[in-house]
């Protein structure tokens, strides 16, 4: 609930700004499709999250049509689904701090969701065209540091011996399996759609990759066939395809 009471708050300040021809404020809603890749062929990605991004979006036009944008929002359900390919993993021990009923052992096969929430906060550059009657196009290119509040998991697991199956629809906390801080970059583009003199709607379409590890691997092994266990080291990204759709007062 507070998370929204601030959010409203900035709304509040954002429009007391507006008055100022050089600085734009606007609310973006907009779904996004998220999945995860690492750098281990032995963990690969396995599904898509569809999840929200909410926020508040701040624009200073330094000139006509470039801008420092910037702003403040939330992440939901990012993330995605890393499966440790039963050809080359025998079994993985993961999620070790998370109360997971068992030993935390599970065979080469099984399948991970990640179910993460952030609190995002952007730095772009928006380069946008003149007037064509009622619209602009735009392109911005723009980095990312986003703030881990929660994260979830779900195994769908495949039997191991005479373990008993995780009930693949139960979710855990895994907080302790990812990072605090994915940094981001990313560049999308679109159009604004004049609606009066100082108020448009926004529609486009943008690309986010992480370029920091996004998953914590402390007490994580795996073993591989014909092989014993190791520290499981690999890095995660987390890559967004985000359908962007806002207003700007």
């Amino acid at each position: 609930m507070k998370k929204f009471l601030y959010l409203g708050l900035f709304l509040v300040a954002a429009t007391a700004l507006t008055a100022q021809n050089d600085i734009q404020f606007g609310f973006q809603l907009s779904p996004t499709f998220s999945w995860m890749t690492t750098n281990d062929n032995k963990i690969n990605a396995n599904g898509t999250n569809l999840g929200l991004q909410l926020g508040m979006i701040g624009e200073y036009y330094f000139r006509e049509n470039y801008s420092i944008a910037t702003g403040i929002g939330f992440h939901f359900n990012a993330g995605g689904q890393l499966l440790y390919e039963e050809t080359t993993v025998d079994s993985v021990s993961i999620w070790t701090e998370a109360n997971i009923p068992g030993d935390n052992l599970y065979a080469g096969g099984s399948n991970f969701k990640y179910s993460i929430q952030y609190v995002e906060i952007p730095f772009g550059l928006k380069l946008r065209t003149r007037e064509f009657g009622y619209i602009r196009y735009y392109v911005e290119p723009r980095v990312s540091m986003a703030f881990r509040t929660q994260a979830r998991g779900n195994i769908t697991e495949r039997k191991l011996n005479d373990d008993p199956i995780v009930d693949p629809e139960e979710d855990f906390n895994i907080q302790s399996g990812v990072n605090l801080l994915n940094l981001s970059w990313g560049i999308g583009g679109g159009l604004e759609y004049a609606i009066s003199a100082n108020t448009a709607l926004v529609a486009g379409l943008a690309f986010h990759t992480s370029f920091t590890d996004i998953t914590r691997d402390k007490n994580t092994q795996i073993a591989s066939r014909g092989g014993g266990f190791t520290e499981e080291d690999s890095k995660a990204k987390l890559n967004n395809i985000v359908i962007r759709l806002g207003i700007m007062f």
